[in-house]
């Protein structure tokens, strides 16, 4: 005989994931539907609390049980949210949707899983405003924000990456790159990164995971061939400054370049003094774009030498510009030689003339 396994009890929070019984009357802990749909318990409580989204009945003993038809109006609760729409309008929506079941998913016995649809629904994200202030449920403060900025942040919370991915396509898709990085990315990052600041190691793996996508969803648009035949000339060089490690705002740059046919070459983060000379003499690029995040690691006189190296036989020389991008750059754009734009656009723009209107150097 087979000897017995041996099998935790089922308490509270241990009891075999599935919403209850053939006829769904059993249900699941407050901390089982957590699990199931990628939030914190406490989440799911302050829902109750605050909007009285709370199962249809109550069980014998002190905690609560969601049913089959429970746990579909918090999957769509998730997925209204998800897709941007404030908290209270979501519960109001997804309590209307709790309707009696006649069946489980086949095979399953259970509810059908969530998923991280940002498509369509009750109260949809196309009903929100464009701009508004962000409700309860992200815990990041995220101030007035577009609906999709709302709907990121709280799946980057969740930790929900097919949740991310779908709403990075979907606004980069609908928005293009330009909105989509300062009006959805950006914001969403800052925001994580502001409170992590104020709450200690807390959301830290919120940043990465977040941070991953974005990178992700940049390097698609960056290696997706643009329509039409691409602009040949010197490459676009992309550097972070020695000691620099923030490379997503040129990973933006790179993708919004690659948009317009415009060769580049990203070299990403603390890229050394040294090294970066050695590549703008190699490639005699058209322009090179310095990104610093702190005072601490923008170097004027790296961005000096860098506007000064010139290419090219006597009489027909060129110079790279120098494009002194993030918040370090203290130093007058003049002073070193270079430009310092305001903003995605105005970057990609500045650089886009180049192709048109190559420069000279200063001694040719």
């Amino acid at each position: 005989m087979a000897p017995a396994r041996s099998r935790r009890p089922a308490g509270p929070d241990t009891e075999p994931d599935r919403a209850g019984g053939q006829d769904g009357s059993v249900g699941i802990t407050t901390g089982a539907v957590a699990r199931r749909l990628g939030v914190s318990p406490t989440t799911v409580r302050s829902w109750e609390q605050r909007y009285g989204i709370a199962p249809a009945a109550r069980q014998g003993g002190k905690h609560r049980r969601w049913t089959r038809d429970d746990v579909a109006m918090l999957d769509e609760m998730c997925r209204l949210t998800t897709a941007g729409i404030p908290p209270a309008e979501a519960a109001r929506a997804a309590m209307t949707t709790r309707v009696p079941t006649t069946g489980t998913e086949p095979g399953t016995g259970a509810a059908t899983p969530h998923t991280s649809s940002t498509g369509p629904g009750p109260a949809s994200a196309s009903a929100a405003p464009r701009t508004r202030a962000a409700g309860a449920g992200s815990g990041l403060p995220l101030g007035a924000v577009r609906p999709e900025c709302r709907g990121l942040a709280r799946a980057a919370v969740r930790l929900d990456s097919p949740a991310i991915d779908a709403l990075l396509t979907e606004v980069l898709r609908d928005h293009g790159l330009v909105t989509a990085w300062e009006e959805v990315m950006a914001p969403t990052l800052h925001a994580v990164g502001r409170k992590w600041g104020t709450t200690g190691e807390r959301y830290v793996e919120v940043e990465h995971l977040l941070s991953w996508h974005v990178s992700t969803a940049l390097r698609k648009v960056a290696v997706t061939p643009p329509p039409g035949t691409p602009v040949e000339g010197p490459p676009v060089l992309l550097a972070c400054t020695p000691g620099e490690q923030h490379t997503l705002p040129l990973e933006a740059l790179a993708a919004g370049l690659a948009e317009r046919g415009l060769p580049t070459r990203m070299f990403g983060a603390a890229v050394p003094a040294e090294a970066l000379d050695e590549a703008v003499r190699r490639l005699g690029p058209a322009a090179v774009a310095l990104w610093s995040q702190s005072a601490s690691t923008a170097d004027a006189v790296l961005a000096r030498q860098v506007a000064r190296t010139g290419f090219g036989l006597r009489g027909a020389r060129t110079a790279p510009l120098v494009l002194l991008l993030g918040p370090g750059w203290q130093t007058s754009p003049a002073r070193a030689g270079a430009v310092r734009p305001h903003g995605l656009r105005a970057a990609i723009d500045a650089v886009a003339h180049l192709f048109t209107h190559p420069r000279r150097h200063p001694t040719a």
